[in-house]
């Protein structure tokens, strides 16, 4: 279910979003993250993923978020859980007025993807970077730096 502006600034102001992140390793254990083109986190490395939408199972929108953000079907079993995370920004996707809550929970998947192919809405270029790249990196967001710690 997508939400009309006013009532997704509403929901925002008053309550975390639930999302999913997806960490992504290809077959050499590097990383994918893309660039990021919104808020919050604009301007950094960040994992892909998205938020669960209401009344959306977990199976569902684990599938639905790798198809979009990925391009690969891809189920929840074929992934590992990383648990549950919480991210606090001082923005939202809609300005500096307000701040967002998150409460993420995590998945490791392996898959090859060509990165080429990736959408960019979300996020307007993609990388593969090794671990070491991530934790040494100021332009990879911390929220996606504590999936490889």
């Amino acid at each position: 279910m997508f939400l009309d502006k006013d009532t997704f600034e509403t929901v925002i102001e008053s309550t975390p979003l639930i999302s999913i992140d997806l960490v992504v390793e290809n077959s050499n254990g590097a990383v994918l993250l893309g660039h990021r083109n919104n808020r919050p986190a604009k301007g950094y490395w960040f994992v892909p993923g998205g938020r669960i939408r209401k009344n959306e199972k977990l199976d569902d929108a684990f599938l639905r978020l790798c198809v979009e953000e990925l391009g690969v079907e891809a189920t929840r079993q074929q992934a590992h859980c990383l648990g549950p995370y919480e991210h606090f920004y001082d923005d939202y996707v809609f300005g500096t007025e307000v701040s967002t809550h998150y409460v993420v929970i995590g998945y490791k998947i392996i898959v090859d993807i060509d990165i080429e192919s990736l959408p960019e809405k979300q996020h307007n270029q993609y990388r593969w970077f090794t671990k070491n790249e991530m934790k040494s990196s100021s332009d990879v967001h911390l929220h996606s730096k504590w999936y490889i710690e």
